[in-house]
């Protein structure tokens, strides 16, 4: 069957047809939102200052699909949510409190996502009042040179900032939780896609507009030629996996003989997946915060790297770099996995069970990091180092293309399962059970 064929059986699953509906509600929803402007800001001034100062604010800008350029009351996007889940994560390591309630099953699950949501409720607090000082502040720098961007500083206009944006945080926070539960795909991770998808076409029109309408062939297919091979590369990557053979033992139960099998522990290369690129963008961003306060020497380090040349990508490289290996130590424990094994009475071929098994898993793990962790950080600055040299005005970076391709690929595993339990062929084809939705061994 052709791939157009493929894709029609889509419509013929009620439950598939509800499920994309409510998701395409939901990113409604959230691009409506992100045009209304939070009481008090001069938008054009603010749109102003978002291209002028360019970096972070542009990075920024760019996950939440505009919303910043317009200072609206989703202008946050759902980066508190993804902090706070982050921390959340880290405290398992450091409280037993915490691991014990991982433990739980399903009840232990939703105290920690409620936990979760108070944590993102509190950043969202602290993180308005920090960008409504720091907007105040800009202010008296002309908006760099955009105009006042605040219209009447002062307390009444941070208690609005903060009541508006953290409301919308809250909004967005719901909706990506309805929409993972009722809808197609993770919902966090679309509002992220939705938001890097709305801005391609200003981001086309701008190019376009900078050169007077006339594009250069050359220039034009190089940047397509980058583009279509980062996406090859990360499709070729975030499907990558090394599987460990692992073999059951048998055992004899009254006239039946149970186990023998083998089967594979799977190993992806990255397994911090997008969040690595999202946690150093947000850390890059913590020198300008500190400015906002007049802390000594943020305002010039800010600057530095806000201008996006090599001095960010240096630390926003090693900082992708840092946070793999972090991520992916707090979120699989070799331990953890080796004791589950032998509960289950399996063990890796010429590996002893136990303290053994742990170790040689570990050193899997770590050489995987090392390859996954240049891989993320490569794919996040390379696309973006060529698109500033041919001067591509629009936000050209591996980060959001990684993010697009990586959502994408996990909606279309989504969508397979559900056509493929109704009994028809998948959207990629009769070898959809290869697609990364197989049960890790855990």
């Amino acid at each position: 069957m052709s791939l157009l064929g493929r894709f029609s059986n889509i419509g013929k699953v009620p439950e598939l047809r509800k499920r994309i509906a409510f998701t395409l509600l939901v990113i409604a929803v959230y691009r409506v939102g992100a045009f209304i402007t939070t009481p008090g800001v001069d938008r054009e001034a603010m749109r102003s200052a978002v291209s002028q100062q360019g970096g972070l604010l542009n990075i920024f800008n760019l996950f939440s699909g505009g919303a910043l350029s317009n200072l609206s009351v989703f202008a946050l996007g759902i980066m508190p949510y993804i902090t706070a889940s982050i921390i959340m994560q880290l405290m398992g390591m450091v409280s037993k409190q915490v691991e014990e309630l991982k433990k739980e099953g399903e009840a232990g699950r939703r105290k920690l996502e409620q936990y979760t949501r108070y944590g993102a409720v509190g950043l969202s607090i602290v993180q308005s009042l920090m960008m409504a000082t720091t907007f105040e502040g800009m202010n008296s720098q002309g908006g760099g040179g955009a105009g006042n961007i605040v219209l009447d500083p002062g307390w009444p206009f941070r208690l609005m900032t903060v009541i508006t944006m953290t409301t919308g945080s809250a909004l967005i926070m719901w909706l990506g939780e309805q929409a993972t539960e009722q809808g197609i795909g993770n919902g966090t991770s679309m509002i992220i896609f939705a938001g890097i998808v709305a801005s391609v076409p200003n981001g086309l029109v701008s190019y376009y507009q900078s050169v007077g309408g006339s594009l250069q062939p050359l220039t034009v297919a190089l940047v397509l030629a980058v583009l279509l091979a980062s996406v090859a590369v990360v499709v070729f990557f975030e499907q990558a996996q090394r599987q460990i053979p692992i073999q059951y033992a048998r055992r004899q139960v009254g006239r039946r003989i149970y186990g023998g099998q083998t089967a594979h522990l799977p190993l992806k290369v990255n397994m911090a997946s997008m969040i690595p690129p999202i946690f150093a963008s947000s850390l890059l961003a913590f020198p300008a915060t500190l400015a906002s306060f007049n802390v000594p020497g943020m305002a010039q380090f800010g600057s530095i790297i806000n201008r996006g040349d090599w001095v960010f990508n240096l630390f926003f490289g090693a900082l992708i770099i840092f946070f793999c290996f972090f991520y992916t130590a707090v979120t699989f424990q070799p331990l953890d996995v080796a004791d589950n094994l032998k509960k289950q009475q399996a063990n890796i071929p010429g590996i002893r069970p136990g303290k053994q098994t742990a170790e040689y898993i570990d050193r899997v793990l770590t050489r995987l990091t090392v390859g996954g962790s240049v891989y993320v950080a490569a794919i996040c600055i390379i696309p973006a180092v060529v698109a500033r040299a041919f001067n591509v005005p629009f936000q050209f970076g591996g980060t959001s293309l990684m993010i697009v391709v990586g959502v994408a690929l996990e909606t279309v595993n989504q969508v397979e399962a559900h056509v493929i339990t109704r009994s028809y062929e998948g959207v990629t084809g009769p070898q959809t059970t290869r697609l990364s939705g197989r049960r890790q061994l855990t």
